[in-house]
């Protein structure tokens, strides 16, 4: 759909329902453009989802010019709405891109994961620069296909994972080129989460939908079902057809510095082990073991990830009267010559344990810092747009990242061992594994 087509569709009212852009548009190969570099000016910015975490990411972009605002349910976007009263208030992102088209530079995606893929393609193959909320996308396959198109299309992208901008991430990298705890074989990662039900569960029943909610836009690509509060505005986290679990929550927040500083790349294998769940609802916890090979600056890596508030055994060199983190979670990274222990999954506060250990690291061995700080998690994107060096989380990097996390939900949903083809995205010994790396789409 070329931009005279979607000008001309954009002024014919309900009508014009019928043309906007399918999912097939989304996959398909059609005419479309590259991104441009946005010089001496502010950026015009469109945000998709504006409540919840949306409201976060509009307010990260107050410094530039907001000129629409998009949500299904304005209830949720009363707030953004009367901080930028100049913006133009949609509820269809597509119709929006397409009414507004020259008047965009760059779009952020907040919407819950099941929506990430169609907004943020939409955008990226109308030469939009683009932001989207972890995790990158609903499927594995979606995750792999927004990464080709931004490099295709040549737009400015950035994934919302706030500390690989942190320090704590740039200090690991020093600590690990220094062999602080000398070679890394396993790392294990927790969480609180989740934080809303999951479980065992059917579908709940059909329940009156609220005035102000549109409850077609917000199902989307969706299969069809009949609304429940059990749904929205946080809770579809738990269930397969809008989230991705626990995993898909916090988990790339959680292994994004195992992954960059290690250079995990792609598991050749993942199992899980797992709390009660159903074809419609994510499991109530689940323990998940990815299995990364050697490269040519380490040895194999084991990495275990813990929620539904399970955790590791205790380290035997953990000081009696100290206690593994709680809150939101934590890591323990285990080398050859000593473990790191992570009190949060953002690596903001890691220490060698035992006291002893860290205190002879920090005093006689603790590396320089060398590398510079982020300029800030939003701005690297915003800068990125405007010419400067790509977002540290571009789709290059938070694409791979997605695609790994995903690939544990494949051994949760179907309790077996996967044995994974990175370059075919294909799951080589359990075939019923497949059909969790794609899905199919609603028209709506």
């Amino acid at each position: 759909m070329k931009r005279r087509t979607f000008i001309k569709t954009a002024g014919l009212g309900a009508a014009a329902y019928a043309a906007l852009p399918s999912i097939e548009w989304a996959w398909g190969d059609i005419p479309s453009r590259t991104g441009s570099v946005i010089e001496g000016r502010k950026l015009n910015v469109a945000c998709i989802g504006i409540g919840g975490k949306g409201r976060s990411d509009v307010a990260a972009m107050a410094g530039e010019n907001i000129v629409a605002l998009c949500d299904v349910d304005f209830a949720k976007g009363r707030d953004n709405f009367k901080k930028f009263p100049q913006a133009k208030r949609y509820k269809d992102f597509r119709r929006m891109l397409m009414e507004m088209d020259d008047q965009i530079d760059a779009v952020t995606v907040s919407t819950p994961d099941h929506m990430h893929f169609p907004a943020a393609m939409m955008a990226i193959k109308m030469g939009k620069h683009v932001f989207v909320q972890k995790p990158l996308a609903h499927t594995i396959e979606e995750a792999r296909a927004l990464t080709e198109a931004a490099r295709k299309h040549q737009v400015a992208t950035h994934m919302g994972i706030q500390g690989h901008a942190g320090n704590g991430i740039r200090r690991m990298r020093e600590w690990y080129a220094a062999r602080a705890i000398g070679e890394i074989n396993e790392v294990h990662i927790w969480t609180n989460r989740p934080i809303w039900p999951q479980g065992d569960r059917p579908l709940p029943p059909a329940q009156g939908v609220p005035d102000q909610l549109d409850w077609n836009l917000w199902q989307g690509v969706a299969a069809e079902h009949a609304y429940n509060r059990a749904y929205l505005p946080f809770s579809w986290r738990g269930w397969w057809e809008y989230g991705c679990g626990a995993l898909g929550d916090i988990g790339c927040h959680a292994m994004d510095c195992a992954y960059d500083v290690l250079k995990l790349g792609s598991p050749t294998g993942v199992e899980a082990t797992c709390g009660p769940q159903s074809e419609w609802s994510a499991p109530a916890w689940s323990v998940v073991t990815y299995q990364f090979p050697a490269n040519a600056d380490r040895g194999p890596i084991k990495l275990v990830w813990y929620d539904g508030n399970k955790t590791p055994k205790r380290p035997a060199v953990l000081e009696e009267g100290r206690n593994l983190p709680g809150g939101i979670g934590g890591q323990l990274w285990h080398g050859s010559e000593g473990t790191i222990m992570v009190s949060d999954v953002y690596c903001k506060s890691a220490r060698i344990i035992p006291q002893a250990q860290w205190i002879d690291f920090a005093k006689n061995r603790m590396p320089e810092k060398t590398e510079k700080p982020s300029i800030g998690h939003m701005k690297e994107w915003i800068e990125a747009c405007k010419g400067g060096v790509p977002a540290g989380a571009n789709f290059d990097y938070a694409g791979p990242l997605t695609e790994m996390v995903l690939l544990g939900n494949l051994a949760v949903r179907t309790g077996k061992r996967i044995e994974w083809d990175t370059k075919n995205l294909r799951c080589t010994n359990v075939l019923e594994a497949n059909t969790f790396v794609r899905k199919t789409y609603r028209k709506y």
